[in-house]
């Protein structure tokens, strides 16, 4: 993920629909909202803030349903399991920094950190998984895989969940009822 217009150019360059050209994208944002994130304050701040973490939980709660079991087929389990412990562990540290005051030096530090670790794992993701997903999976494959992740990110939480993080099986049986009170603690959150 070395920055967001090199993702955007990769994405371009693939077949519209395509899973991995989804992701790309995603991942420009998620570095473009790090960015605006770092450079705001108060109330902008928050809402910036609140629509990475939306965007976060969204995108990592998709790959682990939909990408990550190919993955393990074309990629190998390890670089799936890997993946997977990674959003972990990004899942638990992205629910500490919701609690956090977006202007404190905690939550400051805690976010450079947090950002790093997303880079890595987004890169890990491109140079490793994404290849191998493209390799090994016909076309229409990809393009079925791609509306699937899409489908499933209109109904995915938007907050972190760290008890389900990291297991496409726990995000298959919770996922849907964690959307939902998500979903409405958004929308009460916006009165």
């Amino acid at each position: 993920m070395g920055d967001a217009q090199k993702d955007r150019d990769q994405a371009a360059r693939l077949p519209e629909g395509d899973v991995v050209a989804i992701l790309l994208e995603q991942h420009a944002r998620i570095r473009e909202l790090f960015g605006k994130v770092k450079q705001s304050s108060g109330e902008r701040k928050q809402k910036t803030f609140d629509e990475l973490r939306a965007l976060l939980a969204v995108h990592e709660t998709a790959e682990q349903m939909i990408l990550r079991p190919v993955s393990a087929d074309k990629a190998g389990k390890a670089e799936a399991d890997a993946r997977n412990a990674e959003e972990a562990e990004a899942n638990k540290v992205l629910s500490e920094l919701e609690k956090m005051d977006v202007d404190s030096a905690e939550f400051i530090s805690r976010l450079a950190e947090f950002e790093r670790s997303v880079l890595e794992h987004a890169e890990n993701e491109e140079q490793q998984e994404f290849p191998a997903v493209r390799a090994g999976c016909p076309e229409d494959q990809l393009r079925k895989m791609g509306s699937r992740l899409q489908s499933v990110e209109r109904m995915a939480p938007t907050h972190p969940h760290p008890k389900v993080a990291g297991s496409t099986a726990a995000q298959w049986l919770t996922g849907p009822f964690a959307a939902m009170v998500d979903r409405t603690k958004d929308a009460l959150s916006k009165d």
